[in-house]
């Protein structure tokens, strides 16, 4: 089977099968190299041990300043705990006390973009198994059926090191906040799959997060960018504009005067 077979298979099998992301072989270089980080950023996505699984380091070229975990100012009146999920700007956050915010980048795939709205995380589970959807394996049963009955959760497992199940109504949503082995897809768009993490981000989220009490917002196009501005500041750069993210994210703490220093506190690894 051929590589253009294998992603038009997950591009229609995205859109009917929610998050349920298949495992991936592709892995661009990035089109330009990123200056050199910090030592302790490099910590933050360094090799570790995970029970019985290793989980490789993040190359740095999947590194910035704008797409590491760190604190963010940011403006809600949502209560501290609470996630909120920009899929269009590619972050998520996790709301803190002060209008401040844990900051994540995020990769979001296809079922990413059509869901919205408030949700909860009755829990979440620790290298999660996978299966694909009866759809998937009807599409291209080449691709799939060797993985029918599931795939365990490990190092090439496309949910990744942890995942996050949203409900809302008491029912499940199919939406899933998740880790993966493929840091290169995030801070994109890709065509399948929900919210995707570094594994070394998902974990620090995992274990920040109040499972069966969290709430989480998931923002409208509309909504992008939502938070970033103070209250009465000028809007943001409007969603689908020709402004890469980064830049675009630059511009908007030059405005508020922060120049180019982030008051950053990184998470921990």
């Amino acid at each position: 089977m051929t590589l253009k077979k294998l992603l038009a298979g997950l591009a229609l099998a995205g859109l009917v099968g929610a998050c349920a992301p298949a495992p991936e072989r592709a892995n661009p270089e990035p089109e330009a190299k990123v200056d050199a980080l910090p030592p302790e950023v490099l910590r933050m996505y360094g090799g570790l041990h995970d029970g019985d699984v290793w989980i490789d380091p993040v190359d740095p070229k999947y590194l910035s300043m704008e797409t590491i975990r760190q604190q963010v100012d940011y403006w809600t009146e949502e209560r501290p705990g609470t996630i909120i999920v920009d899929p269009w700007d590619r972050y998520l956050y996790l709301v803190q006390s002060g209008d401040r915010a844990m900051r994540y980048t995020v990769g979001v795939g296809e079922a990413g973009r059509d869901f919205s709205g408030d949700a909860t995380i009755p829990y979440g589970r620790e290298w999660p198994r996978w299966t694909p959807t009866p759809n998937m394996l009807a599409e291209d049963p080449e691709a799939y059926e060797p993985h029918r009955s599931g795939m365990s959760g490990g190092a090439d497992n496309p949910l990744g090191a942890r995942a996050l199940y949203l409900h809302r109504g008491g029912k499940d949503t199919l939406y899933r906040i998740h880790g993966t082995p493929q840091p290169w897809t995030i801070g994109m768009a890709s065509s399948s799959g929900c919210i995707r993490m570094f594994q070394q981000d998902v974990i620090d989220l995992y274990a920040r997060v109040d499972k069966g009490r969290t709430r989480v917002t998931v923002l409208r196009e509309d909504q992008a960018g939502q938070g970033t501005r103070p209250p009465g500041a000028a809007p943001a750069p409007a969603a689908g504009t020709q402004i890469p993210m980064a830049e675009a994210r630059t511009l908007q703490r030059m405005a508020d005067d922060d120049g180019l220093t982030l008051d950053m506190l990184l998470g921990g690894g």
